[in-house]
């Protein structure tokens, strides 16, 4: 089954009387379960595929149909309840509220999905669990590592049990040790059968997918395949 299909996919910007093609006729097919990379220099078009991809914005033209459903014209009501009950995303910046704590926040999308509070904080408990954090619940953001505060918003992008995770450079602020652990909790979810597409820049990253779509200029340059993690 393929999650994500797009077709002819162009995402054109206007700065005054300017207009800016920042994607150009984008091809591409992702499967159930499949670990997708997106690579390419700074302005090829990285981070507008993954927001298009993740119903934060509206292609100016072509196709995208996400298991199997065409969410190419909706409006933006549509688009935040796919987002809401379909979509998993994990930020460079983490994203995480500062006023709340560990538990609150991976409640925050739960409390959006109107689910009982009692339902909401069984379920928080155990992705935290999931992830290394039940012994940070009570911690605010300001208390966590880069590490820890990546954890907490991977635990968050997974309440709604997403048909995919969206990671935008989830490793960018963080250690080399903590880089690993987050991929590690990455490369776990997508052996439990997620499907997951990552922009990066680290080509170490990338080859932890089963492949990688070079971008350049807006469009697809080239696809390769990784040959298994190696590490």
């Amino acid at each position: 089954m393929a999650i994500v299909a797009i077709k002819d996919l162009h995402k054109a910007y206007h700065l005054g009387q300017t207009r800016v093609a920042v994607l150009r006729g984008l091809d591409l097919v992702v499967k159930e379960g499949e670990y997708l990379a997106i690579m390419g220099p700074s302005g090829s078009g990285k981070s507008t595929l993954l927001n298009l991809l993740g119903c934060l914005d509206r292609l100016t033209s072509g196709t995208y149909h996400l298991a199997g459903q065409d969410v190419s014209q909706l409006d933006d009501k549509a688009l935040s309840r796919i987002r809401g009950a379909r979509i998993g995303f994990v930020f460079q910046s983490y994203n995480l509220i500062a006023q709340l704590n560990v538990l609150e926040n991976i409640q925050v999308p739960m409390y959006y999905q109107r689910r009982p509070e009692r339902e909401s904080t069984a379920r928080a408990r155990e992705l935290a669990r999931m992830v290394g954090l039940d012994d940070r619940l009570k911690h605010r953001p300001f208390e966590l590592s880069g590490g820890e505060q990546q954890r907490a918003a991977i635990a968050r992008a997974l309440t709604n049990d997403p048909l995919m995770i969206l990671a935008d450079e989830p490793t960018g602020n963080l250690d080399s040790q903590s880089s690993a652990e987050i991929l590690q909790i990455i490369d776990e979810l997508h052996d439990r059968g997620r499907t997951v597409i990552i922009v990066t820049h680290d080509p170490a990253v990338a080859a932890r997918a089963d492949r990688t779509i070079h971008l350049l200029d807006g469009c697809i340059e080239r696809i390769t395949h990784s040959r298994g993690r190696s590490c």
